[in-house]
């Protein structure tokens, strides 16, 4: 019986193993993707280290998504996950790896997963392991952590379960106006006959990735990358939010969700009588706080993530000095352009802002950047043709990059440093003003900062000549207490899918940088090769991967010490040993060598972390109302009813979101009426509808206020606004559930 048993196995295993090959596809392939927002209150925003930024509501929905490609199932394969996040920390790396290596033993490891952030600024902190990026959000925030790293262990999880034959078709195509160099001052110091290579002093070039499943022959998902910051949201803004490059990633799933719907669904050619509409709307009242379940907001949402929608990633590259800010910087005093060295007014950089698009509606200016990348997404998307055959292959070594020796050109010997800090990274950018008292380019600090910073640590005078010219505003990488304030181990990893090559790199590499690093892969590639790489091999910069060590300017642009030069934390050669380093791992995949040794594993600092934010540790509603009662019905317009354009909105007394995320769930919604059925058509992860939370001025108590911007395609009909939310009376309690709607509204 076992005999015959294991006969039957092997046969089925053969005739898998049949159909696999039999279906047309080169690769295996998988999409999966899930929400990672976090807490929706009272948490620093990571990106502009502004204190005062603290969440206060979402714009739109994070999420993780991911693709994972194989040879077959026994072969090489890698992950490449895309976060709606400033970027990936190496504590978050850490502890996926750990999840992966529990569940799926050695398949995903280090060395063939890459963990990759969007840059939005506008998305909770707390999440990074290093000192200097957890001043602002008051230490380490175990709900911001969780959150990230739950969804990008299921959004792997989901790919991996998705695999199938497929092919992967690639397309590369040119984005307009959706950046510019922020640092134009600094690229020119670039040599003149190298930068009249180029076209323009930021990189527009858009890759993507179509992936197209087998069987059935339908698309199941689309990467693309592209360099342009996740700086349309202002360091004012308080709403959680992707920035551009999820509006870009949320417009083209429902773009394709759309193509794929029946032409019959939701068209009605009879239009409603106003009148008839308004008399039922007032016969519909609010609904007061009631109790619910953790699952009734989860059925309220528009998208359903059972593992089969469509994936759709708008993945950063070489951004370091790539604004999307289009319209340029001017000082918010006079209206006039800012300095061109300095980008400051009359010496003060807090007064030199950049203005995207839409200026000065910062959400218009994100949609706006976001459909531009779109655009050009759609375009290379549905004329993608020239399908990659061929190997699926990785490299991956960790780094200290404190103390690398490089070998110049010129047979000079060289170092790197100690991480450190110059005063231009204090006047931040145009994209987000820095402190009073610093320009971009300041090459000498003021006695009182100087001070102040050997307060904290004074820095040793081989990292003050390591580092030179940079003055040392924080030597960060030589302060320990109470734990280290810059990363100084890096991951470093180059991921192929047969002519394409993904450079893998823990920081944000300027446009010229970038450029430097990819051409060098290329030729070292190309030369150390016999033959399988060539001119037609196509080079990729993932920026912000793995895990985050901030800037990398060129030797000629830290001359200036603007912004990134500043912020490129391993001296004037820092470029230079990520070229070294990467010519490397390309040499031995070209020549398929392995590489011997992992180097040096960088630390977990989980068991140190420092956690300083409170609560909440319990909530109640005043006397005698409910969660979820309104605080502030729907005003009406005079005319009784409500239009495209119009923005109605509702104010429900709630509890902080803190206590449930409501992941892939929602805070609010918008529904129809259909007969007697109310049915949701939007949520809090649509770009028209708004879920803001404050606490209440004289009650103390909180409220959460849903706004919908009423889009032109919305259809006529009776409509309310709904409100989902979690409490707990005390930190001890059980969480409770509850839900309100607003009174109903007329829309034509």
């Amino acid at each position: 019986m076992t005999q015959n048993l294991s006969i039957i196995v092997a046969l089925g295993l053969v005739c898998a193993w049949t159909w696999i090959q039999s279906i047309n596809g080169e690769y295996l392939i998988g999409v999966g993707s899930h929400d990672m927002t976090g807490p929706a209150a009272d948490v620093n925003m990571m990106g502009y280290a502004n204190i005062e930024q603290n969440t206060a509501g979402i714009h739109f929905r994070l999420r993780a998504r991911t693709f994972i490609v194989a040879e077959n199932l026994q072969g090489p394969r890698f992950v490449f996950v895309n976060l709606d996040a400033g970027m990936t920390s190496q504590l978050l790396t850490i502890k996926v790896l750990e999840r992966l290596k529990s569940r799926f033993g050695n398949l995903y490891t280090e060395e063939n997963v890459a963990i990759s952030g969007t840059h939005t600024h506008a998305g909770p902190g707390g999440y990074l392991q290093y000192v200097v990026y957890s001043v602002t959000s008051l230490g380490f925030v175990k709900q911001s952590f969780d959150a990230i790293a739950n969804a990008i262990e299921q959004s792997i999880i989901q790919a991996h379960n998705n695999l199938k034959p497929g092919s992967i078709f690639m397309n590369t195509g040119y984005v307009k106006e959706a950046s510019i160099n922020r640092s134009p001052s600094a690229y020119l110091l670039n040599p003149a006959e190298e930068r009249g290579r180029y076209p323009s002093n930021v990189d527009t070039q858009m890759t993507l990735l179509r992936f197209v499943d087998g069987a059935s022959g339908k698309s199941v998902g689309a990467f693309n990358w592209f360099a342009t910051h996740g700086t349309s949201m202002s360091r004012e803004n308080k709403l959680i939010s992707g920035d551009n490059k999820g509006v870009a990633a949320r417009l083209f799933e429902d773009w394709f969700a759309s193509q794929n719907k029946s032409s019959s669904s939701n068209t009605n050619s009879t239009v409603p009588d106003i009148g008839q509409l308004v008399n039922k709307a007032r016969s519909i009242k609010a609904t007061g706080g009631k109790d619910c379940n953790q699952q009734t907001s989860q059925a309220s949402k528009v998208r359903k993530n059972d593992g089969s929608l469509f994936v759709g990633a708008f993945c950063q590259s070489n951004v370091g000095d790539v604004s999307p800010n289009v319209l340029g910087e001017f000082c918010i005093d006079s209206g006039k352009p800012c300095d061109f060295n300095h980008s400051s007014c009359n010496g003060n950089d807090q007064l030199c802002v950049g203005r995207g698009p839409g200026y000065p509606d910062e959400i218009l200016s994100t949609k706006i950047i976001g459909e531009r990348q779109l655009r050009t997404a759609v375009k290379l998307f549905e004329s993608a043709s020239e399908e990659l055959t061929g190997k699926i292959d990785y490299r991956h070594v960790y780094l200290n990059f404190t103390d690398i020796e490089v070998e110049l050109d010129s047979k000079k010997v060289v170092k790197t440093c100690p991480a450190a800090l110059g005063p231009g990274f204090a006047a931040g950018t145009t994209d987000g003003p820095g402190v009073f008292g610093f320009q971009q380019g300041d090459t000498e600090i003021n006695p009182f900062w100087k001070n102040m910073r050997d307060l904290l640590k004074e820095p040793s005078q081989y990292q003050v000549d390591c580092q030179n010219p940079k003055q040392v505003l924080l030597s960060t990488g030589e302060m320990f207490d109470p734990y280290p304030w810059a990363p100084a181990i890096l991951p470093i990893q180059i991921l192929r899918l047969g002519k394409l090559i993904i450079l893998s790199v823990p920081g944000e590499f300027t446009t010229m940088a970038g450029r430097r690093l990819r051409e060098a892969v290329k030729e070292t590639l190309i030369s150390s090769s016999n033959g399988e790489f060539n001119n037609e091999t196509h080079v990729i910069i993932a920026g912000l991967t793995n895990t985050y060590s901030q800037y990398i300017a060129t030797f000629e642009e830290y001359h200036q010490q603007r912004y990134e030069a500043a912020s490129t934390l391993y001296g004037p050669h820092t470029l230079s040993a990520y070229i070294q380093e990467f010519k490397k791992l390309a040499q031995a995949m070209a020549k398929g060598d392995k590489i011997i040794g992992k180097g040096p594993f960088p630390p977990d600092l989980s068991s140190v972390q420092l956690s300083l934010l409170l609560g909440p540790f319990g909530d109640s509603p005043p006397d005698g109302i409910k969660f979820g009662d309104m605080k502030e019905d729907i005003a009406f317009p005079e005319r009784g009813y409500f239009k495209k354009g119009d923005r109605p909105s509702a104010t429900f007394w709630s509890a902080n979101p803190r206590f449930d995320l409501l992941t892939e769930g929602t805070f609010a919604a918008v529904e129809r009426l259909q007969g007697e059925r109310w049915i949701s058509i939007h949520d809090d992860d649509d770009l028209s509808l708004f879920f803001k939370w404050k606490v209440d001025n004289s009650s103390l108590h909180g409220l959460a206020t849903i706004e919908w911007e009423i889009p032109n395609d919305a259809i006529s009909g009776v409509y309310r606004l709904k409100h989902f939310g979690a409490s707990k009376i005390t930190i001890a309690s059980p969480i409770n559930y509850f839900t309100g709607a607003s009174s109903a509204f007329a829309l034509q």
